[in-house]
C-alpha cells in the first residue's frame, strides 16, 4: 500500500482510537441542534432518583419469565425489568436495572396471580387508587405492549405523575463497553443522538431509545400526549433514561390507561425496519452513518448468498477494492511519476537549499514540465478513509458478527485468538490475523524501498519497521471481522504492487 495512504490511515486510526478512549473516560455531553418544534425544558422528572447499586434493596423479589427468544428478569416490587437474556445470541444479557419502572419507587407492586397467556401483570393498591401494569410479549419480533392503568378508588379526584424509566445506563460496570452506550430521542423533526452523562429533557418526543454495543431498548407512546424524553444523572456512574408527561387527573370511580409500544432486541436493521422504520434511527454510526448503513446492508446481502460472515467480509473487501481500483491505479501511476522525478528534486534541494522560495518555484516548474500532479495520489486516500471508518463503525457494532465463526476464528466480533501462551506469568493471546497483516505490510514497505532513493529511501527505511509494528499494535485486539477486511485489502494491494513491478 502506498505510503501516504498508510500514513493517513494510521494517523486517523490513532486519532479515532484515542478519541474513543477519551470519550469513554470523560464523555462530554452532546448538545442537541435546535429545531423549530422542539422545546428543551429542565429535568422534572424523578422526584426521588433511583438508588445507586450499592443502596439498592439487598434481596429484591426477582423472578424470571421465559419466552421463545428471551428470558426476562423482573423485579416484582418495582414491576420493572432487571435484565433481558437473549437466547439466540449466546445468552447475551442486556441490563436495564429499572426498566419500565413507572411512578414513585416507593410504590410496592405484587404480581397478579391471574397469569396472562403471553405476559405478566403487576398490581399496586392503596386507599385511593389501584395501579395495574400489564406486559404483553410478542415473541416473534422482540416487542412488548405495556399498559399502565390507574383506577380511582376514592370519592375525590386524584392527580398523579407517572414518569416511566426505559432503563438505567451504567458506565462503570464495563468501562470498555461504556463507550458504545447512547441515547436517541426522536422529535417531530429528526432524531437526536445524545451522550447519556448529563441531565437533559426534550419536549414532544415520538420515542426514546437507549443502546449498548449490540442491543437496544425503545419506548413509544401509543397516543401523542406531549411526552417529554429525559436523561437524569443518578450518580457519577449511572443515568436514567425515560419519558414523562403531564399529570394524570382521574375522577372518582373512573380509570385512565396509558399504552406504550416497546422494543427490546438486537440492533439489526432488518428486524427493526420491519417493525417501525423510524425506530432504526437508534442505529447510529457517527459521521459516516449513511455509508455504514449501506455497507452493512450490502454485507447482509452477501451473507444471504454465501451464508458465512467471514466469506461475506472477504467478498466485500474484494468488491470495494475493485470499485476503487481506477483511483488506486491512478494513485500508483502518480507515485511512479514522482519517484522518477525524485533524483531531479534531490538535485534542486542541493542547489537551492538556502533559497526555499526558489526551490518551490523550480520544483513546481519541474512538475509542470513533466505534467505531474503532486496531489494526484490524494483522492484515493480521501475516499478510502471514510469507507474504512464507516466499515469500522458498522462491523464493531454488528450483532451479526457476534459468535459468528470463520475458519479458526470462533467469534468475528472479537480478536481471532488461535491459542494462548504464558509469558512471565502472564497469559498472552496469540492473534494470527494482525501478525499476518504486519508481515504483509513489511513486505510492501520492503518492496517500495527498492524503488526509492535519497531522502525518500531513508524515510521508507524508517517506515519499514514503524508502520508494521504500529498497525499490528492498533489492530491486535480489534474485532477479527474488521482485521479480516483490512488484511484482504492489504493483500490485494501487495499483489497489485508485485504485478506492477514485474510488468515494469
Amino acid at each position: 500500500m502506498e505510503k501516504r495512504t498508510i500514513l493517513a490511515i494510521a494517523l486517523s486510526l490513532l486519532v479515532l482510537l484515542s478519541w474513543s478512549s477519551l470519550v469513554a473516560k470523560f464523555s462530554p455531553p452532546v448538545k442537541p441542534a435546535p429545531t423549530e418544534n422542539r422545546a428543551v425544558v429542565s429535568p422534572p422528572l424523578l422526584t426521588k432518583p433511583a438508588p445507586a447499586p450499592e443502596t439498592e434493596t439487598p434481596n429484591p423479589s426477582l423472578f424470571n419469565l421465559a419466552q421463545d427468544k428471551i428470558e426476562v428478569t423482573f423485579n416484582e416490587a418495582q414491576a420493572a425489568i432487571r435484565e433481558i437474556k437473549f437466547k439466540h445470541y449466546q445468552d447475551y444479557k442486556f441490563s436495564l436495572k429499572q426498566g419500565l419502572l413507572s411512578g414513585d419507587k416507593a410504590l410496592v407492586f405484587k404480581k397478579d396471580n391471574n397469569a396472562l397467556p403471553t405476559g405478566v401483570a403487576f398490581v399496586y393498591q392503596d386507599a385511593e387508587k389501584q395501579i395495574t401494569k400489564r406486559f404483553l410479549f410478542h415473541n416473534a419480533n422482540y416487542t412488548i405492549e405495556l399498559d399502565i392503568e390507574v383506577k380511582n378508588l376514592s370519592p375525590q379526584s386524584i392527580q398523579l405523575n407517572l414518569p416511566i424509566i426505559l432503563g438505567v445506563l451504567n458506565f462503570a460496570a464495563n468501562a470498555e463497553q461504556a463507550r458504545f452506550q447512547g441515547v436517541t430521542f426522536m422529535t417531530q423533526d429528526k432524531p437526536m443522538h445524545l451522550n447519556p452523562r448529563k441531565d437533559i429533557s426534550v419536549a414532544n418526543v415520538k420515542f426514546v431509545g437507549l443502546r449498548d454495543r449490540y442491543f437496544c431498548a425503545i419506548i413509544q407512546p401509543a397516543a401523542n400526549n406531549n411526552y417529554t424524553g429525559f436523561i437524569q444523572k443518578l450518580n457519577p456512574q449511572e443515568s436514567a433514561v425515560g419519558l414523562s408527561t403531564q399529570d394524570l387527573v382521574v375522577m372518582p370511580g373512573q380509570q385512565v390507561k396509558q399504552t406504550f409500544s416497546i422494543y427490546l432486541g438486537p440492533q439489526e436493521l432488518r428486524i427493526i425496519n420491519n417493525l417501525k422504520p423510524d425506530w432504526s434511527a437508534i442505529m447510529y454510526y457517527g459521521t459516516f452513518d449513511i455509508i455504514s448503513r449501506l455497507l452493512l446492508q450490502f454485507l447482509e446481502f452477501l451473507y444471504g448468498i454465501v451464508h458465512n460472515w467471514g466469506w461475506a467480509i472477504i467478498i466485500l473487501s474484494i468488491l470495494i477494492y475493485l470499485l476503487l481500483y481506477p483511483l488506486t491505479s491512478k494513485q500508483m501511476h502518480s507515485m511512479k511519476q514522482m519517484q522518477e522525478l525524485q533524483p531531479r528534486i534531490e538535485e534542486l534541494r542541493k542547489i537551492y537549499k538556502d533559497n526555499p522560495q526558489r526551490l518551490n518555484k523550480e520544483t513546481m516548474a519541474l512538475y509542470q514540465q513533466h505534467k505531474v500532479n503532486p496531489l494526484g495520489g490524494c483522492l484515493p486516500v480521501v475516499l478510502q478513509i471514510p469507507v474504512f471508518f464507516a466499515l469500522y463503525q458498522a462491523l464493531i457494532r454488528s450483532i451479526n458478527l457476534k459468535g459468528a465463526p470463520f475458519l479458526w476464528i470462533k467469534d468475528l466480533s472479537g480478536p481471532d485468538k488461535l491459542f494462548s501462551l504464558t509469558i512471565l506469568g502472564n497469559k498472552v493471546d496469540i492473534n494470527i490475523l494482525p501478525i499476518l497483516m504486519a508481515i504483509g505490510m513489511f513486505i510492501q514497505q520492503k518492496t517500495s524501498l527498492a524503488q526509492a532513493s535519497g531522502s525518500s529511501q531513508e524515510q521508507q527505511r524508517l517506515m519499514l519497521i514503524i508502520f508494521p509494528v504500529m498497525f499490528g499494535f492498533i489492530f491486535y485486539n480489534m474485532p477479527s471481522g474488521l482485521v479480516l477486511y483490512w488484511f484482504i485489502n492489504s493483500t490485494l494491494m501487495l499483489l497489485y504492487q508485485t504485478r506492477a513491478r514485474r510488468l515494469k
